[in-house]
């Protein structure tokens, strides 16, 4: 007579197996969970059209062209400068009024408000001189070095927030600096006051 002859050890030998085959199964869900997880974060990782380097890009153009395009956009990128040297220089002023004894959020706001609006202004800058360039190349240059346009994306997201309205979070579309004024008209906010 063996073990198994008895209905007591019949049920014993059914349970463990039954308690085996749920371990692996949800040891099996548990890794393809993971895999996939992995999968996707890789796939969130990788921005497309933003795997060269503007280099990169700029090498597998003739050397006239390069050259141009290259002195262009480093124009642009002198001409953008002061904007961002505000943006900044605004930003430290807002941390460090928020960092003293008497800190003042109204002041600080505004602050950062001539930040992101100096900013935008240096980004405007270098994007409209990005596409005029852009239009000066043939079509094979221009698909290669269109990819610059593109906004870089943190990896996992990248959408902007469906509840803060238009592209620059205000429910009109305007960026939080901007108060219904251009960037020429008077009033503006131009970096420090």
């Amino acid at each position: 007579m063996s073990l198994l002859d008895s209905p007591r050890a019949l049920k014993i030998a059914l349970a463990a197996s039954v308690a085996l085959n749920l371990f692996a199964i949800a040891g099996g869900a548990t890794l393809w969970v993971t895999k996939t997880k992995a999968e996707d974060k890789i796939e969130a990782a990788q921005v497309p059209g933003r795997q060269s380097t503007f280099r990169d890009i700029l090498a597998g153009m003739e050397p006239e062209t390069r050259q141009r395009v290259r002195a262009a956009f480093r124009a642009s990128a002198m001409a953008a400068r002061p904007d961002f040297e505000a943006s900044r220089a605004a930003r430290r002023q807002a941390v460090e009024l928020m960092r003293g004894p008497n800190p003042d959020a109204a002041a600080a706001n505004t602050l950062l408000d001539q930040s992101r609006a100096a900013e935008m202004r240096g980004r405007a800058r270098l994007e409209h001189d990005a596409t005029a360039v852009l239009a000066t190349l043939n079509p094979d240059d221009r698909q290669a070095l269109a990819v610059i346009l593109a906004r870089r994306v943190k990896p996992g997201g990248g959408a902007p927030d469906q509840h803060k309205g238009g592209p620059g979070g205000r429910p009109d579309g305007r960026s939080d600096g901007d108060h219904g004024r251009g960037p020429d008209q008077p009033g503006a906010p131009r970096g420090e006051r």
